[in-house]
């Protein structure tokens, strides 16, 4: 058995007194971590499930950290989620307990559990830091989907897929335990959370949550010792325009200095536009690399630290990870201009949907691949392009299939264009034509429609020009800032 947090086990001398979290002003070495973990863990340990309400805070680290060390499955609950869907994750889940911090005021549907309140600030210290030996297929996380389909299914990630994921990006990043780790996503994603908590504890280095994302606190963070940097696309896109900006807020040349220091600027969650991409190495002489991954499959790709940036990529297969294209009637695809859902196997994958046998095979192939559900197509050097997801994001209009994303792009190049999202309508003659979702620069003087479309069309092919372009003052989006496209197939 591989503990997950070797770091946590038993830490002693110099390794107690290294800082593991940073929230603001608290901070926990790996010693107190460690004791606060173990005290609470002890009182968790007869639970058969509990729910951690995750604020971006070191009580939710400690929480998922004592749940790891009790062998107790965790189930992170967004502290913004909806009456009707909550309810739906805790009849679906039945946690016996919920851990939450001593000032969270919790809603009414978590009244009937049994409330372990954790405290960053007061809890037992004890020498005792027991080694938790559980089994690498036993339930770590219960973390629920979108639900864009349907009630949220909840994924159980197995022990064995968060050590393989963690370990692969270990390899492609070169992440070590002298990294510090900066970032302001939430805690109840697998991003956040795994990626963004339980990667620096694996590997013994440190985290510094902002909280809340601000220029200003990448800045400080990065230009004081932090080494790497965590976000999604509209974080991006907020310190592209923080470097662009004259005057006012964060100092460009503070913050260019401190993003240039980082030794990895690593994007994810969605796809980072082109020109973010540009604009930061622009200004920074250093180049975000984007990976790819989902809830259910923890992470299959990323850009190697020591390979090449290649900007509207997601990099090659992680070790361990398999991947194929495949169309629609299970043929498989080859080749730099094939198109496909992608589908992968490996270590990294979910053990299924709890509850769900139904959902968990449909989900899978006959011989054990998973099904994205996204669309991408793979260059000779195994470098992976997400066109998008197979329902939203791949438009067929009268005979080709055409990716949502590199429309998107090129739109996202124009100067008139602030934000941008393409979909697929029907229409009686194409099938279906391509639609644009445009915020103008400036509100008060949008480009015309015609223009824009002649833009996408002399770019990339004039099949791909949208038939319609709707002006929005802003785009819908999730807690990670990806764009939800069906809102605007309803509005």
């Amino acid at each position: 058995m591989t503990l997950l947090l070797p770091a946590l086990q038993s830490p002693t001398g110099p390794a107690a007194s290294r800082e593991a979290v940073r929230f603001g002003a608290l901070s926990l070495t790996y010693g107190e971590l460690a004791a606060a973990s173990t005290a609470l863990a002890a009182r968790i340990a007869d639970a058969g499930r509990v729910a951690v309400w995750a604020t971006p805070t070191a009580e939710t680290v400690i929480a998922v950290v004592a749940a790891l060390r009790a062998g107790v499955p965790a189930v992170p609950l967004n502290p913004r989620t909806g009456e009707a869907e909550l309810a739906h994750i805790l009849a679906d889940s039945e946690p016996t307990a919920v851990l939450a911090g001593p000032d969270d005021a919790l809603p009414p549907a978590l009244e009937k559990l049994r409330r372990v309140t954790v405290d960053a600030r007061a809890f037992e210290r004890t020498e005792d830091h027991p080694a938790v030996e559980a089994d690498p297929e036993a339930p770590a996380l219960i973390v629920y989907t979108s639900g864009t389909t349907g009630p949220p299914k909840g994924a159980v990630l197995p022990r064995r897929a968060i050590a393989a994921s963690l370990d692969a990006l270990e390899d492609a990043w070169g992440w070590t335990g002298d990294d510090v780790l900066v970032h302001a996503l939430p805690l109840f994603h697998v991003h956040g959370l795994i990626l963004g908590v339980l990667g620096p504890l694996r590997r013994g280095g440190s985290l510094r949550h902002l909280g809340k994302f601000s220029a200003e606190g990448v800045a400080r963070e990065l230009g004081s010792g932090g080494t790497m940097l965590f976000g999604v696309p509209t974080m991006y896109h907020r310190l592209a325009e923080a470097l662009d900006a004259q005057g006012g807020g964060v100092e460009r040349g503070e913050l260019a200095k401190a993003l240039a220091g980082a030794r990895l600027l690593v994007s994810g969650s969605a796809a980072l536009p082109v020109h973010d991409h540009e604009r930061i190495a622009a200004a920074t002489g250093r180049r975000v690399i984007e990976r790819y991954g989902m809830t259910e499959t923890l992470m299959n790709t990323g850009i190697r630290a020591d390979g090449v940036p290649r900007p509207g990529t997601v990099g090659p297969p992680l070790a361990g990870v398999e991947l194929r294209l495949v169309e629609e009637d299970g043929t498989v695809l080859t080749g730099p201009e094939a198109i496909g859902e992608i589908q992968v196997r490996g270590p990294n994958l979910f053990s299924g949907y709890l509850n769900r046998p139904d959902a968990t095979a449909a989900a899978h192939t006959a011989d054990g691949w998973f099904r994205t559900g996204d669309v991408g197509t793979v260059d000779g050097d195994g470098y992976v392009t997400i066109v998008g997801r197979k329902a939203t994001d791949l438009i067929k209009s009268g005979g080709y299939k055409i990716g949502a994303g590199e429309i998107e792009n090129v739109l996202l190049g124009h100067p008139g264009v602030r934000e941008a999202a393409v979909t697929g309508e029907a229409d009686p003659d194409l099938g279906e034509r391509v639609v644009a979702w445009v915020v103008a620069a400036d509100p008060d003087s949008p480009p015309r429609a015609e223009e824009l479309a002649d833009h996408v069309a002399g770019q990339l092919a004039p099949h791909k020009r949208p038939r319609t372009v709707h002006f929005l003052d802003a785009l819908p989006r999730n807690d990670l800032g990806k764009i939800m496209k069906r809102s605007l197939h309803a509005g």
